[in-house]
């Protein structure tokens, strides 16, 4: 008799299936990561190019395409699953929601997050970030993405069954993503005043593991009312 796939297994089996059909698909990972690259070289273009005004603006010009380019990337979650009944199966199987949930969600900021932190010092240049920022941007960035990511995805499954979804999830995500984006702006802008930012990482790390906890669960139980 074959023996029971353990959590780790289902989870790195739906991980890594993620992964290559982005992977088959490029423009899924590459459309997010141009966005992101686009929203924030306009900024000098529309402002000008004083180093002190884009210095002073480059946190929240960073973290809001941040995360509209993580918005943008959400549809994708769960939506092809939908649309070619592979949702369906999973949600019949016999290995607990939140375990694959786990595993697309994570799969997804690996896809959208991990980009956007390798890139964004280089953007941080362009817009004349404080070199005393470029720490705790890089930390918020980690902190704060994946975080994007697990809300988003219970804004996802909420609208997985609605054909034109993209307006409602928007107001059902923004909202969830605001105190990230106040307290990693405020860690960035701290420590370009060369003063302690740790209490702002607690925060986002409290977020973060709140998420982390919390949000796969909530997922499933969106995923089934959405579904049926």
């Amino acid at each position: 008799m074959k023996a029971a796939i353990s959590y780790k297994e289902v989870f790195m089996l739906i991980f890594k299936r993620d992964l290559t059909i982005a992977f088959r698909h490029k423009d899924d990972i590459l459309n997010p990561l141009l966005f992101f690259i686009i929203v924030i070289t306009l900024f000098p273009l529309g402002i000008g190019p004083e180093s002190n005004t884009l210095a002073k603006i480059a946190p929240g010009i960073i973290w809001v395409a941040a995360l509209l380019s993580t918005l943008l990337s959400l549809d994708r979650l769960f939506k092809s699953d939908f649309l070619d009944g592979s949702l369906e199966q999973m949600l019949l199987s016999p290995h607990p929601l939140f375990i694959i949930v786990l595993g697309k969600v994570i799969a997804h900021w690996c896809l959208t997050g991990l980009p956007i932190i390798f890139i964004a010092p280089l953007l941080g240049l362009l817009l004349h970030l404080d070199e005393n920022s470029y720490s705790a941007l890089l930390l918020t960035l980690l902190l704060g993405t994946p975080i994007l990511s697990f809300l988003g995805a219970i804004g996802v499954a909420l609208t997985v069954g609605i054909k034109k979804g993209g307006v409602l999830l928007s107001l059902l995500v923004l909202p969830l993503y605001i105190p990230v984006l106040i307290f990693a702006t405020s860690a960035i802008d701290t420590a370009a005043m060369s003063l302690p930012y740790s209490g702002q990482l607690a925060i986002i790390g409290a977020l973060l593991i709140g998420s982390i906890t919390l949000s796969p669960f909530a997922v499933s139980a969106a995923l089934k009312v959405s579904t049926n």
